[in-house]
């Protein structure tokens, strides 16, 4: 099993104290015989008439040497797992989760904006 990021327990107890419910840490995924993870899995109730809004959480630190090489390995991953989410067809929306510092010093400036307003807005801050 990968090592947790930094932040992981950060985000998930920042998750349940806003309401939401850990039902899966990790989340597993697979596409083919791959097996892979994301961080975390969560849901909660929106109202009775809605029902259950479920996410799943990729945490990143951004701790390497280079901002630039941490957002391709994020990025990747984001990408990799929306496509692997859609190819299960499981019907969660996929977070990006960083800390207030990273989400200022990469993600509103330069390419960082782009990805931001491209992932609707699905990249949020501890």
């Amino acid at each position: 099993m990968p090592a947790k990021d930094i932040y992981h327990d950060t985000v998930k107890h920042a998750l349940q104290k806003d309401g939401w419910t850990i039902t899966h840490n990790p989340f597993p995924l697979q596409i083919g015989k791959k097996r892979l993870s994301a961080d975390l899995g969560a849901e909660r109730l929106i109202s009775a008439e809605r029902g259950l809004q479920r996410i799943v959480v990729e945490v990143k630190s951004f701790v390497g040497q280079s901002d630039v090489r941490d957002l391709e390995q994020a990025l990747g991953q984001y990408v990799l797992y929306h496509q692997i989410l859609d190819e299960m067809g499981i019907e969660r929306n996929l977070y990006l989760a960083v800390s207030q510092a990273t989400f200022n010093s990469v993600f509103t400036i330069g390419i960082g904006t782009g990805l931001t307003q491209e992932s609707s807005g699905q990249i949020s801050c501890l």
